[in-house]
């Protein structure tokens, strides 16, 4: 099977300080095969400008796909994934929080053994 897409599901709550900082390591990977990035931020409710700094960064980086789509009552981390899985159209997904805690250097790792 051909990967054409690879959707990343990203839950975002409170993230305005350093939104950006996941989003250009995530924009920075090369993926295999030229696989195409879908980024798909779920904003659960934030109650500071984490809308505001993802729509900058939509501004400033047009080239990226990015979709962002925001719960209008905080419905935890499950939600914001559900949310963004019925929304992804890649033949596969990865999860990446938007802290810093999981590496998008790694998803080649991920994707070489598919």
């Amino acid at each position: 099977m051909q990967i054409k897409k690879l959707s990343i599901i990203m839950p975002a709550y409170n993230e305005e300080r350093t939104i950006h900082l996941i989003l250009d390591r995530v924009k920075n990977v090369d993926l295999l095969d030229g696989i195409e990035k879908e980024l798909i931020i779920v904003n659960d409710h934030s109650s500071d400008d984490t809308e505001g700094a993802v729509k900058r960064y939509q501004e400033a980086n047009p080239e990226l796909n990015i979709q962002y789509h925001s719960h209008e009552v905080n419905k935890g981390k499950g939600a914001a994934l559900h949310t963004g899985i019925s929304k992804a159209t890649g033949e596969f997904l990865i999860i990446q929080d938007a802290d810093l805690e999981y590496d998008p250097q790694e998803y080649n790792d991920l994707l070489a053994p598919v």
